[in-house]
């Protein structure tokens, strides 16, 4: 797929299955042609590859080459716009992409106005890459690459085991390739930013960068640290919240120059709110309640509420219902008598799993809520609930 004849039997193929053709109806069809079945195979995983990567790069990735560890790798376009935006608005032109991957990063910043030097250490990827992007890709170790032309560096160290598939995740950030010291060491001489997992130990992040939690329609994703002119002034915690299915900006954010401290805990409100992933991870909710006039329901749990509706982007919003029984049986017979057939159930800071939960409760009939399970000044509840729309 890297030469012409594999290009266009992959848009072959590809309009094939457009056309209405199954998978199999396609492999008899390639078959036919006398494609061999290595080819044949390739062909039909980078077409489903394609199908899947349209919920990260959109349209785009109809013209994109992926494989199935770069692909879950790599960064969400509307994410790496965000990051290519920092690195223009702090004046960087030439930027290494130290560990490209498949390229997502480097498409964002060519978009962006900016030269892009991207290096792959895996020679396969770095091919793939290089297709991606119509320049050559550096492919060797990144620890190794000159920098002598660069005025910025991103690294999105691997955090998977080697390999173009059922690759497993890495735990311990000392064995990230490139190293966590090699990166931080490149902030102290260039402008850097530097894209980590969602989950990032807090303890690891150095006193000097901007700390962003990023969430995508609800879902966080990624921890990324910015040093140097990246990092902006005042601010050492974000939570960045992308919806980009929005009408309007679909950007939002919380900014502070340090964690907030948690609000008082208040007695049960008419409504309950669930703060987004980014504004938690970044412990930002002590500046969301000031925002919405909102307190916490329980000491060291991450639910909010309030005696009036807010809109907010950065939580979900739920009317509280009533309060029902918290056992189990009682709580069975509750949701019984008021014909719950369809229940979404969330839960915090009780040891209960859902979905068990879910088949225990036998649910069934015509109407449908939210059951909210956690603890409210340290006693449990349940709560019956609504989603608030917007």
């Amino acid at each position: 797929m890297l030469a012409p004849r594999g290009a266009a039997r992959l848009a072959e193929l590809e309009q094939h299955l457009r056309d209405g053709a199954s998978l199999d109806d396609a492999r008899r069809n390639l078959r036919d042609q006398g494609v061999p079945a290595e080819e044949t195979a390739a062909l039909l995983t980078q077409a489903e590859l394609r199908a899947k990567a349209r919920a990260k790069f959109g349209e785009a990735a109809a013209h994109l080459l992926f494989t199935p560890a770069g692909l879950e790798q790599a960064t969400r376009s509307v994410v790496a716009e965000a990051h290519a935006q920092r690195f223009a608005a702090a004046g960087c032109r030439v930027v290494g992409d130290l560990g490209c991957g498949i390229g997502a990063e480097s498409l964002a910043l060519q978009a962006a106005g900016i030269d892009a030097r991207p290096v792959e250490i895996n020679p396969f990827t770095a091919a793939v890459a290089e297709r991606n992007l119509g320049v050559p890709v550096w492919a060797g170790d990144a620890e190794r690459f000159p920098l002598d032309e660069l005025d910025g560096v991103f690294l999105d160290p691997a955090r998977r085991t080697a390999g173009h598939r059922d690759t497993r995740r890495i735990t311990r950030p000392g064995d990230y390739s490139p190293g966590l010291d090699f990166a931080f060491g490149l902030a102290e001489r260039l402008p850097t930013g530097v894209k980590l997992g969602p989950g990032f130990d807090r303890g690891l992040i150095p006193d000097d960068a901007e700390a962003q939690w990023v969430s995508v329609d609800g879902q966080l994703v990624e921890t990324g640290l910015w040093f140097g002119r990246l990092a902006r002034p005042g601010v050492r915690r974000s939570a960045l919240v992308l919806r980009p299915r929005e009408e309007e900006t679909g950007t939002h954010e919380l900014n502070a120059a340090a964690d907030a401290p948690d609000v008082d805990v208040r007695d049960l409100g008419d409504y309950l709110y669930e703060p987004d992933g980014a504004v938690i991870r970044a412990r930002l909710i002590g500046e969301l309640a000031d925002r919405i006039g909102a307190g916490m329901l329980g000491e060291g749990i991450a639910y909010l509420t309030a005696d009036t509706p807010h809109r907010t982007p950065f939580a979900a919003g739920f009317r509280i219902l009533e309060r029902l029984p918290a056992g189990e049986k009682p709580l069975r017979r509750a949701l019984a008598a008021r014909g719950i057939g369809r229940l979404e159930i969330k839960k915090r800071g009780v040891p209960i799993d859902p979905a068990e939960l879910r088949r225990r409760l036998r649910l069934s009939g015509p109407n449908g809520g939210t059951l909210i399970l956690t603890r409210a000044r340290g006693r449990h509840v349940a709560l019956l609930a609504e989603r608030l729309s917007g």
